[in-house]
C-alpha cells in the first residue's frame, strides 16, 4: 500500500448480511488511493467466514472468540499500514465520494486526528450518535430521562447530540465510522481494551483531545447506519453489562479524580440502577417478542 493509503478495519459478529452490504459499498465506492480492508470475525458462527470468500481482496482475521470492539479493532489496525485507518461498523454503507472527500480533508488539515461524518438511518433521518459533546452527569441524566433528546433542549442537556456543532471541531464522533490518522493513533495509543463494547470511541476522542488533536465532524460526507444492526435493539445481559461498565469506566478514568467521593458514589449508584432497569426492560421486551399473546 502507498504511504498515503487507507486501511479499513471492520469487526464482525453475527452480521453476515450487513457485512456483505458494507463490503459491497466499500468496493463500489472505493477511494482513488490504495485501500486495504481487514475484517476481524469475533467467532460469529453464522457463515460470515464463508461469505467472505465473495471478497477475495479482504483480509480475514478469525479471532476464535468474541474479543469485543476495542481489542478486535486494534488487531485490524496492527495488520494495516498507510497514513489513515478507518474503524468501520459492519452495519454501515459508505456512499459515493465519501472516502475521497474525508481523506482530502485530513490531508489538508494535519491537526485533525479523527474525522467523522453524517450518519443517516435507512429512512434518511439523522442518527444523532454521529457527533456528541463529552458527557457530564447532568447531560447523561437528561439524555436517559429523554429531556435532552428534544431538538429545543439546551446544549448543557443535549450533549449526546452536540446541537451547537454543525460542522468542524467536536468533542467526539461515533465509532461506527471513525477515520483516524495513524500518526496520532501511534502517539496517543489505540482503543482501550478495558472497554469490551461501547464507550471506547468516546474514550479515544477524549484522549486525542487531551493530546491536542482535533476531532472533526463533516456533515457533507454521508454514510448509512443501520442503527442497532450489529448489537440488536434489545441488549443481551453481557452487552448490557458492557454498556454500563463502559459508562462507569469512562467516568472513573477521566472524571472521578476531580470529584468528591460522595458525588462519585452517587454517580456509580445511578449507573448501577440504570443497569438493573435496562436489563429488566430488555428481558421483558424479549419475552414479549417470543410470546406476543
Amino acid at each position: 500500500m502507498s504511504e498515503d493509503g487507507l486501511a479499513v478495519g471492520i469487526v464482525a459478529y453475527r452480521s453476515r448480511r450487513l457485512l456483505r452490504d458494507c463490503l459491497t459499498a466499500l468496493r463500489e465506492h472505493a477511494p482513488t488511493r490504495a485501500m486495504r480492508v481487514v475484517v476481524v470475525d469475533n467467532d460469529s458462527g453464522d457463515g460470515t467466514v464463508e461469505m467472505l470468500r465473495e471478497f477475495p481482496d479482504v483480509e480475514l482475521i478469525e479471532a476464535g472468540r468474541n474479543l469485543g470492539f476495542a481489542a478486535a479493532t486494534n488487531l485490524a489496525f496492527g495488520r494495516g499500514d498507510g497514513r489513515y485507518f478507518l474503524a468501520l461498523n459492519p452495519d454501515t454503507r459508505v456512499q459515493a465520494g465519501v472516502l475521497d472527500r474525508l481523506l482530502h480533508l485530513m490531508d489538508e488539515h494535519p491537526e485533525i486526528g479523527i474525522c467523522g461524518c453524517r450518519l443517516e438511518r435507512e429512512d434518511g433521518t439523522f442518527d444523532h450518535a454521529a457527533k456528541r459533546a463529552f458527557p457530564t452527569p447532568l447531560g447523561a441524566l437528561a439524555h436517559f430521562m429523554r429531556i435532552g433528546r428534544h431538538d429545543g433542549a439546551p446544549a448543557a442537556l443535549a450533549q449526546y447530540r452536540a446541537p451547537e456543532v454543525e460542522q468542524g471541531p467536536v468533542d467526539a464522533v461515533s465509532g461506527a465510522f471513525m477515520l483516524i490518522r495513524r500518526q496520532a493513533l501511534d502517539e496517543v495509543g489505540r482503543f482501550d481494551e478495558g472497554f469490551w463494547l461501547y464507550m471506547e470511541d468516546l474514550d479515544l476522542c477524549y484522549r486525542f483531545a487531551k493530546a491536542g488533536w482535533v476531532t472533526w465532524y463533516e456533515p457533507s460526507a454521508v454514510v448509512t447506519h443501520v442503527k442497532g444492526g450489529s448489537s440488536g435493539r434489545n441488549r443481551t445481559l453481557r452487552v448490557n453489562r458492557a454498556f454500563h461498565y463502559g459508562m462507569f469506566r469512562f467516568y472513573r478514568l477521566h472524571y472521578a479524580d476531580s470529584r468528591r467521593q460522595l458525588f462519585n458514589l452517587a454517580v456509580y449508584t445511578a449507573i448501577g440502577a440504570k443497569f438493573v432497569a435496562s436489563t429488566a426492560r430488555s428481558a421483558f421486551n424479549r419475552h414479549v417478542r417470543r410470546d406476543p399473546s
